[in-house]
């Protein structure tokens, strides 16, 4: 394509592409801003004025919205008055053609019910908190006479009491840690601790007091235990007191080997709470908020206090945050948050908010217990926030030089890859493999917010030979685009990508090409990234471009670091994928391919037999001797291996 047919040209043939500008749109239909006023008037002619939750559809019934009123009808009115509005505000009742309405008892339990349906559905237009991570947490199970400690995920299913949240896996692994040199007290599951007729290694080297054998009773592990929960919930310099009493007792008694042992467990007290970055000392149990906002980006940062210790931060970068004021934002980012994870007695924000009788209310119901939101004003209180804040700046400022403004950013890709407007989706593609084993081909997907995670895909290697990485890169090609024209012909899904980034040169380039040759795919732009002299080491991209183009950018520019960035998470999920497939293969058995065999019925026949190999040397008499395997399953594992198997 010659510089005067590109279509960024002013004069270009192609300067405006009807069906691109239609797909940009987000649903099945063209904006109308009178049909969505008319269709929110529909609704409004039997809306009561009672509290209650909204949600507005397009014309594909996707969720574009959810809010929450005091007053639906009030609330819902102000949508019709167009010219108030702000211009998202405004595309969103252009796109709306229908309305679902929730009544609740009261507005705080509106405010509830909207943080759960934001999560659920993640509308365009809400405030939305990106963090789909659970949270992990300590379980002291209550389930066993010899109570286990271990770390939790997910549902509360088992009963106990669980200590948390905490920011981390690493900060939930440094306390388990310590807390097994502290009390002793075991982690290993049931089936391990019943089988047990000696102690394992974890009472050799002081991190269990090996209840499995009867090295302590049950009203010692008890103590142990009552000692732990005192710890977990704030009591540590109770449990530092009763330690050093009982060290001086045993010296004094002469049993150096107790005294040593309580020894042991005071260092590991200490090492606890000197690994404090933040002393909270006196606070008890509270969540820290601090907001940091710069150049149309939001930081929030939280600190986790139980019990007057930290339990971990993490950093919180809200999206679709426009038309929305910094307090507005805070107070949705806190019901989605704790959506999941129950809130602490005591919030400390570093802002007042319109809505923070209402968000302690709900948060309060939540929990079933009071829930105090407040904005120190003095004292250690001020400090920890104040902390808070200068952590969000912290973050928010490394994250805005990891991701350069959108607008710049994404215009220099735009300009890169001779897009008429900044991509929303870029599709980025690798393969792995080992001397051509366990190969396979990864893609990763980013938008404008950032990567989206639960759209990559892997893809198995099935057809071609897995030394050959531009036959890899055209199966892959195939399946995905091949699969895209059967299942969404219409390109309305918004799973087409609007630019395709490929890790590799001239090779890679051209088997995409030929891919797209052949399924008619002209409008898709691709771009191959390869190291450039001496493999990369100077960060000199060389950029190739369909059309046998090479281009390489100035070391310093945000495209190129942002581009590198994309290639690095491509490669980084490639070869993940592709240790995991290996290890997979190291651990595999030959009876994993026969139909019908189980983890359990695998397991008793290697245990009768042996081997794989000696399985399927065995006669179907043997077979039907071992235990736990019936003689159906005996005929079909002896057919699999006999001629009667595929």
């Amino acid at each position: 394509m010659s510089k005067a047919e590109r279509p960024d040209q002013p004069n270009a043939a192609s300067r405006f592409n009807e069906e691109a500008a239609t797909y940009a749109v987000r649903g099945a239909d063209q904006p109308d801003l009178e049909g969505g006023v008319a269709a929110i008037r529909n609704v409004l002619k039997t809306l009561p004025a009672k509290p209650g939750v909204y949600r507005m559809h397009d014309a594909r019934g996707d969720v574009l919205y959810v809010g929450k009123a005091r007053a639906l009808k009030n609330r819902v009115t102000n949508y019709t008055q167009v010219d108030r509005l702000p211009n998202r505000l405004r595309r969103m009742v252009s796109l709306t053609r229908s309305m679902t309405i929730v009544t609740t008892n009261s507005e705080a339990e509106a405010l509830l019910l909207e943080a759960q349906l934001i999560k659920r559905y993640r509308p365009a237009y809400n405030v939305l908190l990106r963090d789909d991570k659970s949270f992990p947490f300590i379980l002291l199970r209550a389930d066993h006479d010899f109570p286990r400690i271990q770390k939790h995920r997910g549902a509360r299913r088992h009963k106990g009491e669980y200590y948390g949240p905490f920011a981390s896996a690493g900060s939930v692994n440094v306390t388990l840690n310590a807390l097994e040199k502290l009390f002793l007290l075991r982690s290993c599951t049931d089936s391990f601790f019943n089988n047990r007729d000696r102690p394992c290694l974890l009472y050799q080297i002081k991190r269990c007091s090996a209840p499995c054998v009867g090295r302590i009773d049950k009203a010692g592990y008890a103590e142990l235990v009552a000692d732990a929960k005192a710890f977990l919930g704030g009591k540590s310099t109770a449990v530092q007191a009763k330690l050093a009493k009982e060290m001086e007792g045993a010296a004094e008694a002469l049993d150096f080997e107790r005294a040593a042992l309580l020894r042991d467990r005071l260092k590991a007290l200490t090492f606890i709470q000197g690994s404090q970055a933040i002393n909270a000392a006196g606070i008890g149990d509270a969540d820290i908020f601090a907001l940091a906002h710069k150049q149309g980006v939001i930081g929030i940062q939280a600190f986790f206090i139980r019990g007057g210790q930290n339990w971990g931060h993490r950093a919180f970068f809200p999206a679709h945050i426009q038309d929305s004021s910094d307090e507005e934002v805070l107070t949705l980012v806190l019901a989605q948050f704790y959506e999941e994870v129950p809130p602490a007695r005591l919030l400390l924000l570093d802002r007042e908010l319109p809505e923070a009788d209402l968000l302690a209310e709900a948060l309060s119901e939540r929990a079933g217990r009071k829930v105090e939101i407040a904005v120190p004003q003095r004292g250690d209180r001020v400090r920890l926030v104040a902390q808070a804040k200068r952590s969000g700046e912290g973050a928010l400022g490394g994250r805005r030089g990891e991701t350069p403004p959108r607008g710049n950013l994404w215009g220099g890709v735009a300009g890169l890859s001779a897009l008429s407007e900044p991509p929303q989706r870029i599709e980025i593609y690798d393969n792995s493999h080992i001397q051509g084993s366990n190969a396979l081909g990864a893609m990763v997907v980013a938008g404008p917010e950032g990567f989206i995670k639960g759209q990559y895909r892997k893809f198995n290697i099935k057809q071609v030979a897995t030394d050959d990485d531009f036959a890899m890169m055209r199966e892959v090609m195939e399946r995905r685009f091949s699969r895209a024209q059967e299942e969404d012909p219409d390109r309305d899904k918004g799973e087409w990508p609007d630019l395709v980034l490929i890790d590799g040169g001239k090779g890679q380039v051209s088997a995409v090409r030929e891919v797209f040759e052949r399924l008619g795919i002209e409008d898709v732009p691709y771009i191959g990234i390869a190291k450039g002299p001496h493999h990369g080491r100077e960060g000199r991209e060389v950029f190739h471009f369909p059309d046998g183009r090479e281009l390489t950018l100035p070391v310093n520019a945000p495209v190129l670091f942002y581009l590198q960035r994309l290639r690095d998470e491509v490669h980084r999920y490639a070869i993940g994928a592709h240790r995991t497939k290996r290890a997979k293969a190291i651990t595999a058995s030959p009876l994993d391919e026969v139909p019908g065999i189980g983890p359990a019925r695998k397991k008793a026949l290697l245990l009768h037999f042996g081997t794989a190999r000696a399985v399927r040397s065995a006669s179907l008499e043997d077979l039907q001797k071992a235990p736990g395997v019936s003689a159906a399953v005996a005929q079909t594992v002896y057919d699999f291996y006999h001629g009667g198997g595929e």
